[in-house]
Protein backbone atom coordinates (compact mmCIF):
# COMPACT_ATOMS: atom_id res chain seq x y z
CA UNK A 1 0.00 0.00 0.00
CA UNK A 2 2.73 2.46 1.03
CA UNK A 3 4.74 2.09 -2.17
CA UNK A 4 1.67 2.35 -4.39
CA UNK A 5 0.49 5.43 -2.46
CA UNK A 6 3.87 7.14 -2.94
CA UNK A 7 3.52 6.50 -6.68
CA UNK A 8 -0.18 7.41 -6.85
CA UNK A 9 0.33 10.76 -5.11
CA UNK A 10 3.39 11.64 -7.22
CA UNK A 11 5.70 11.97 -4.21
CA UNK A 12 9.08 13.49 -4.97
CA UNK A 13 12.02 14.75 -2.93
CA UNK A 14 14.13 17.61 -4.29
CA UNK A 15 17.03 19.68 -2.97
CA UNK A 16 19.86 18.89 -0.62
CA UNK A 17 20.59 19.33 3.07
CA UNK A 18 19.97 17.58 6.36
CA UNK A 19 16.73 19.35 7.22
CA UNK A 20 13.45 18.09 5.77
CA UNK A 21 10.80 20.55 4.58
CA UNK A 22 7.39 19.17 3.59
CA UNK A 23 5.33 21.40 1.29
CA UNK A 24 1.66 20.40 1.20
CA UNK A 25 -0.72 22.17 -1.21
CA UNK A 26 -4.31 23.27 -0.65
CA UNK A 27 -7.64 22.62 -2.35
CA UNK A 28 -7.78 23.32 -6.08
CA UNK A 29 -4.03 23.14 -6.63
CA UNK A 30 -1.34 20.44 -6.87
CA UNK A 31 2.36 20.35 -5.97
CA UNK A 32 3.20 22.61 -8.94
CA UNK A 33 1.84 25.51 -6.86
CA UNK A 34 5.20 25.51 -4.98
CA UNK A 35 7.38 25.94 -8.07
CA UNK A 36 8.16 29.61 -7.33
CA UNK A 37 9.00 28.79 -3.70
CA UNK A 38 11.43 25.89 -4.31
CA UNK A 39 14.46 27.95 -5.45
CA UNK A 40 14.57 29.71 -2.07
CA UNK A 41 14.96 26.49 -0.07
CA UNK A 42 16.30 23.67 -2.21
CA UNK A 43 19.97 24.53 -1.56
CA UNK A 44 19.70 23.86 2.18
CA UNK A 45 16.66 21.58 2.57
CA UNK A 46 15.43 18.28 1.25
CA UNK A 47 11.91 19.18 0.16
CA UNK A 48 9.11 16.63 0.07
CA UNK A 49 6.37 17.34 -2.48
CA UNK A 50 3.21 15.33 -3.16
CA UNK A 51 -0.30 15.71 -4.51
CA UNK A 52 -3.42 15.35 -2.41
CA UNK A 53 -5.58 12.48 -3.64
CA UNK A 54 -8.21 14.99 -4.85
CA UNK A 55 -5.75 16.86 -7.10
CA UNK A 56 -6.26 16.77 -10.85
CA UNK A 57 -2.80 15.24 -11.30
CA UNK A 58 -3.84 12.07 -9.45
CA UNK A 59 -5.76 9.27 -11.17
CA UNK A 60 -9.37 9.84 -9.98
CA UNK A 61 -9.79 6.08 -9.56
CA UNK A 62 -7.78 6.46 -6.33
CA UNK A 63 -10.40 8.80 -4.90
CA UNK A 64 -12.58 6.58 -2.75
CA UNK A 65 -15.59 8.71 -1.77
CA UNK A 66 -16.26 6.66 1.38
CA UNK A 67 -12.66 6.76 2.56
CA UNK A 68 -12.09 10.47 1.88
CA UNK A 69 -15.34 11.61 3.50
CA UNK A 70 -13.30 12.88 6.48
CA UNK A 71 -9.89 14.49 6.94
CA UNK A 72 -8.56 11.44 8.79
CA UNK A 73 -7.86 9.59 5.52
CA UNK A 74 -5.78 12.53 4.31
CA UNK A 75 -3.84 12.43 7.58
CA UNK A 76 -3.27 8.67 7.05
CA UNK A 77 -1.90 9.43 3.56
CA UNK A 78 0.51 12.09 4.86
CA UNK A 79 1.84 9.89 7.65
CA UNK A 80 2.17 6.95 5.25
CA UNK A 81 4.26 9.11 2.87
CA UNK A 82 6.56 10.33 5.66
CA UNK A 83 6.99 6.79 7.03
CA UNK A 84 7.68 5.42 3.53
CA UNK A 85 10.44 8.01 3.12
CA UNK A 86 11.75 7.09 6.59
CA UNK A 87 11.38 10.68 7.80
CA UNK A 88 11.39 10.99 11.58
CA UNK A 89 11.58 14.82 11.90
CA UNK A 90 10.41 17.55 9.54
CA UNK A 91 9.14 21.09 9.25
CA UNK A 92 5.70 20.98 7.69
CA UNK A 93 4.28 23.79 5.54
CA UNK A 94 0.57 23.33 4.83
CA UNK A 95 -1.70 25.58 2.81
CA UNK A 96 -5.44 25.73 3.58
CA UNK A 97 -6.80 22.15 3.78
CA UNK A 98 -3.22 20.86 4.15
CA UNK A 99 -2.70 23.15 7.14
CA UNK A 100 -5.68 21.36 8.68
CA UNK A 101 -4.19 17.96 7.76
CA UNK A 102 -0.89 18.99 9.39
CA UNK A 103 -2.66 20.04 12.59
CA UNK A 104 -4.37 16.64 12.88
CA UNK A 105 -1.17 14.74 11.97
CA UNK A 106 0.77 16.61 14.68
CA UNK A 107 -1.80 15.62 17.30
CA UNK A 108 -1.37 11.98 16.32
CA UNK A 109 2.42 12.04 15.93
CA UNK A 110 3.88 15.14 17.65
CA UNK A 111 7.46 13.79 17.56
CA UNK A 112 7.43 13.82 13.76
CA UNK A 113 7.12 17.60 13.45
CA UNK A 114 9.67 20.21 14.54
CA UNK A 115 7.28 22.96 13.48
CA UNK A 116 4.04 23.55 11.59
CA UNK A 117 3.80 26.54 9.26
CA UNK A 118 0.13 27.17 8.47
CA UNK A 119 -0.73 29.31 5.43
CA UNK A 120 -4.34 30.49 5.08
CA UNK A 121 -5.50 28.09 7.78
CA UNK A 122 -9.02 28.12 9.17
CA UNK A 123 -10.36 25.70 11.80
CA UNK A 124 -13.90 26.46 10.60
CA UNK A 125 -15.02 28.41 7.54
CA UNK A 126 -18.63 28.91 8.68
CA UNK A 127 -19.75 31.63 11.08
CA UNK A 128 -20.97 30.29 14.41
CA UNK A 129 -22.30 32.66 17.07
CA UNK A 130 -19.38 34.81 18.24
CA UNK A 131 -16.99 33.00 15.91
CA UNK A 132 -16.46 34.70 12.54
CA UNK A 133 -15.40 32.07 10.00
CA UNK A 134 -16.26 34.22 7.00
CA UNK A 135 -19.24 32.41 5.48
CA UNK A 136 -22.92 31.93 6.22
CA UNK A 137 -24.53 28.54 5.53
CA UNK A 138 -26.64 30.04 2.72
CA UNK A 139 -23.58 31.45 0.93
CA UNK A 140 -21.96 28.01 0.93
CA UNK A 141 -25.10 26.41 -0.49
CA UNK A 142 -24.95 28.93 -3.36
CA UNK A 143 -21.33 27.89 -4.02
CA UNK A 144 -22.35 24.21 -4.22
CA UNK A 145 -25.20 25.06 -6.60
CA UNK A 146 -22.86 27.06 -8.84
CA UNK A 147 -20.32 24.21 -8.90
CA UNK A 148 -23.03 21.70 -9.84
CA UNK A 149 -24.69 23.91 -12.45
CA UNK A 150 -21.59 24.88 -14.44
CA UNK A 151 -18.19 23.95 -13.01
CA UNK A 152 -16.24 25.84 -15.66
CA UNK A 153 -18.16 29.07 -15.05
CA UNK A 154 -17.70 28.63 -11.29
CA UNK A 155 -13.92 28.27 -11.69
CA UNK A 156 -13.76 31.38 -13.88
CA UNK A 157 -15.54 33.35 -11.17
CA UNK A 158 -13.84 31.81 -8.15
CA UNK A 159 -10.18 31.84 -9.25
CA UNK A 160 -9.80 35.67 -9.43
CA UNK A 161 -11.60 36.05 -6.06
CA UNK A 162 -9.31 33.50 -4.40
CA UNK A 163 -6.11 34.98 -5.83
CA UNK A 164 -7.39 38.42 -4.77
CA UNK A 165 -4.45 40.39 -6.07
CA UNK A 166 -4.17 41.64 -9.66
CA UNK A 167 -1.76 38.92 -10.78
CA UNK A 168 -3.17 37.47 -14.02
CA UNK A 169 -0.62 34.61 -14.26
CA UNK A 170 -1.57 33.48 -10.72
CA UNK A 171 -5.26 33.48 -11.71
CA UNK A 172 -4.42 31.49 -14.85
CA UNK A 173 -2.37 28.99 -12.87
CA UNK A 174 -5.04 28.49 -10.18
CA UNK A 175 -7.75 28.17 -12.86
CA UNK A 176 -5.66 25.51 -14.64
CA UNK A 177 -5.31 23.30 -11.56
CA UNK A 178 -8.97 23.79 -10.57
CA UNK A 179 -10.06 22.76 -14.09
CA UNK A 180 -7.86 19.67 -13.78
CA UNK A 181 -9.97 18.40 -10.88
CA UNK A 182 -12.94 16.21 -11.68
CA UNK A 183 -15.99 18.39 -10.83
CA UNK A 184 -17.69 15.76 -8.63
CA UNK A 185 -14.50 15.29 -6.59
CA UNK A 186 -14.05 19.05 -6.31
CA UNK A 187 -17.60 19.47 -4.98
CA UNK A 188 -17.26 16.54 -2.57
CA UNK A 189 -14.00 17.90 -1.09
CA UNK A 190 -15.48 21.40 -0.79
CA UNK A 191 -18.42 20.00 1.17
CA UNK A 192 -16.10 18.01 3.44
CA UNK A 193 -13.94 21.10 4.11
CA UNK A 194 -16.91 23.34 4.89
CA UNK A 195 -18.39 20.70 7.21
CA UNK A 196 -15.13 20.42 9.18
CA UNK A 197 -14.70 22.08 12.55
CA UNK A 198 -11.31 21.85 14.24
CA UNK A 199 -11.87 24.44 16.94
CA UNK A 200 -12.19 21.76 19.61
CA UNK A 201 -8.80 20.16 18.88
CA UNK A 202 -6.56 23.23 18.59
CA UNK A 203 -5.64 22.92 22.27
CA UNK A 204 -4.23 19.43 21.62
CA UNK A 205 -1.55 20.82 19.26
CA UNK A 206 1.73 20.97 21.18
CA UNK A 207 4.07 21.41 18.17
CA UNK A 208 5.20 25.06 17.70
CA UNK A 209 3.22 26.79 14.94
CA UNK A 210 3.69 29.79 12.68
CA UNK A 211 0.46 31.18 11.25
CA UNK A 212 0.91 33.01 7.95
CA UNK A 213 -2.12 34.97 6.85
CA UNK A 214 -2.73 37.66 4.26
CA UNK A 215 -4.45 40.86 5.38
CA UNK A 216 -7.33 40.31 2.94
CA UNK A 217 -8.32 36.74 2.10
CA UNK A 218 -11.76 35.97 0.63
CA UNK A 219 -11.76 32.57 2.39
CA UNK A 220 -10.21 33.40 5.79
CA UNK A 221 -10.90 36.64 7.71
CA UNK A 222 -7.82 38.18 9.35
CA UNK A 223 -9.44 37.64 12.76
CA UNK A 224 -9.16 33.85 12.29
CA UNK A 225 -5.35 34.01 12.65
CA UNK A 226 -5.76 35.67 16.06
CA UNK A 227 -8.36 33.08 17.08
CA UNK A 228 -6.04 30.22 16.13
CA UNK A 229 -3.08 31.86 17.89
CA UNK A 230 -5.13 32.16 21.09
CA UNK A 231 -6.39 28.57 21.02
CA UNK A 232 -3.40 26.47 19.98
CA UNK A 233 -1.94 24.33 22.76
CA UNK A 234 1.72 25.07 22.04
CA UNK A 235 3.81 28.11 21.13
CA UNK A 236 2.58 30.05 18.11
CA UNK A 237 3.31 33.24 16.20
CA UNK A 238 1.29 35.15 13.61
CA UNK A 239 2.87 36.60 10.46
CA UNK A 240 0.47 38.98 8.70
CA UNK A 241 1.31 39.63 5.06
CA UNK A 242 0.13 43.05 3.93
CA UNK A 243 -1.26 41.68 0.66
CA UNK A 244 -4.49 40.22 -0.70
CA UNK A 245 -5.48 36.69 -1.53
CA UNK A 246 -5.64 33.07 -0.41
CA UNK A 247 -2.68 31.91 -2.53
CA UNK A 248 0.41 34.00 -1.66
CA UNK A 249 2.70 31.25 -3.01
CA UNK A 250 1.24 32.02 -6.46
CA UNK A 251 0.65 35.77 -6.17
CA UNK A 252 3.60 36.89 -4.00
CA UNK A 253 6.18 34.06 -3.88
CA UNK A 254 9.16 36.26 -2.96
CA UNK A 255 7.36 37.81 -0.01
CA UNK A 256 6.01 34.47 1.17
CA UNK A 257 9.45 32.88 0.89
CA UNK A 258 10.91 35.58 3.16
CA UNK A 259 8.21 34.87 5.74
CA UNK A 260 8.73 31.12 5.45
CA UNK A 261 12.46 31.60 5.99
CA UNK A 262 11.74 33.65 9.13
CA UNK A 263 9.35 30.99 10.38
CA UNK A 264 11.72 28.05 9.91
CA UNK A 265 13.15 26.55 13.10
CA UNK A 266 16.62 27.90 13.84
Amino acid sequence: MAHSLVEALNVQVVGSGHKILVLAHGFGTDQSVWQRILPFFRHDHRIVLFDLVCAGTVNPDYFNFNRYATLDAYVDDLLCILDSLRIDRCTYVGHSISATIGILASIRRPDLFTKLILIGFSPRFLNDGEYHGGFEEGEIEQVYCAMKANYEAWVQGFAPLAVGADVPEAVREFSRTLFNMRPDISLFVSQMVFNSDLRGVLGLVKVPCSIIQTAKDVSVPASVAEYVDNHLGGRSTVHMLNIEGHLPHLSAPNLLSQELRRALPR
